[in-house]
């Protein structure tokens, strides 16, 4: 038995539509994972566009539980040590950072935030 095309396409059309809203319901339940866990761990805000900001939050998110799994959960990094890696997390404050380390290797996260630029860090008085 062969399909029809408007048949097929309209079967397609239905699973992208599926897939989309899957895809939506995914994102919105990882962005309010990683806002709650901003929140608990005391992120502070991160700044950009409105969807790099969101984005970035969630690149945030993975790319420090990653991390924290590799280095103290599986790894020999004590907790001192992690929470000297956290704090330095929360200077980085420019979402597209983020979203630049989140293919990065959880063992290289020390580095790249002591490598972080100013650009990517508060300064005290932003008017200078």
């Amino acid at each position: 038995m062969q399909i029809s095309t408007d048949c097929w396409r309209a079967a397609k059309e239905g699973d992208e539509q599926d897939k989309a809203a899957w895809l939506e319901a995914k994102r919105a339940e990882e962005q309010a994972e990683s806002e709650a866990w901003s929140e608990q761990y005391r992120m502070p805000p991160l700044e950009g566009t409105e969807r790099a900001v969101a984005w970035g939050v969630r690149c945030r998110h993975q790319v420090l539980a990653a991390a924290y799994t590799a280095l103290v959960l599986e790894g020999e990094t004590d907790e001192r040590e992690w929470e000297a890696i956290e704090e330095a997390a929360r200077f980085v404050i420019r979402a597209g950072w983020w979203i630049d380390q989140r293919s990065s290797e959880p063992g290289d996260l020390a580095e790249l935030l002591q490598a972080a630029t100013e650009a990517d860090r508060p300064t005290e008085n932003p008017h200078f």
